[in-house]
């Protein structure tokens, strides 16, 4: 079973490099964004709660999305493993994230860091939301959303080192030599 967590500032390329690892390695992909998303569209109670916190630039609370991603992981069992895009992004998360692991008799392979600078970031991210219209996509909201990932989630990187599961990818590039150093990494670890 192969567990890899993709780990990176809004705008680094996770979800991008996420599709080409789901290919190679067959996994089953588990974006937060995405499952967010879907419940905002389909205006559940949930799905206008995370909007509100999203539209601020804040995370959704730890015990929601753990019991979104249990109940998800569940219905995905079987098959060769997951990719987590999106989470965990705070270390309770990780560790709520390594205990519900443990429960299924599975553990993170790799947290795969794609490190891209903040000016990258934010041009990366106004054009995608010229492109796609996303609301949280404007600069005083990217703003916003690079301080939270600075504050709350960066000191992930070091959680991870301490597990042994960290893996450093320069984000920055050809998207052919990032995917062809994110092979190597989850290589090393299989």
């Amino acid at each position: 079973m192969l567990n890899i967590v993709i780990f990176g500032a809004p705008g680094s390329g996770k979800g991008t490099q996420s599709e080409r690892i789901v290919e190679k390695y067959g996994l089953d992909h588990i974006s937060t964004g995405d499952v967010l998303r879907a419940e905002i569209a389909a205006g559940t109670e949930l799905g206008m709660t995370a909007k509100a916190l999203i539209d601020h630039g804040q995370l959704i609370p730890d015990e929601l999305m753990i019991s979104i991603l249990a109940s998800k992981l569940d219905k995905l069992a079987g098959g060769n493993g997951v990719i987590f895009d999106g989470f965990p992004r705070t270390i309770a998360q990780a560790e709520a994230l390594k205990v519900m692991l443990a429960e299924r008799g599975q553990e993170v392979t790799a947290m795969i860091e794609l490190d891209v600078p903040e000016d990258e970031l934010m041009d990366r991210l106004i054009k995608r939301g010229q492109l796609s219209g996303r609301a949280d996509d404007n600069e005083e909201t990217i703003k916003k959303r690079l301080v939270v990932y600075n504050e709350q989630t960066s000191p992930l990187k070091e959680w991870y080192k301490n597990e042994g599961k960290h893996c450093y990818i320069q984000g920055s590039g050809e998207l052919d030599r990032i995917f062809a150093d994110i092979v190597a990494a989850i290589d090393s670890r299989k």
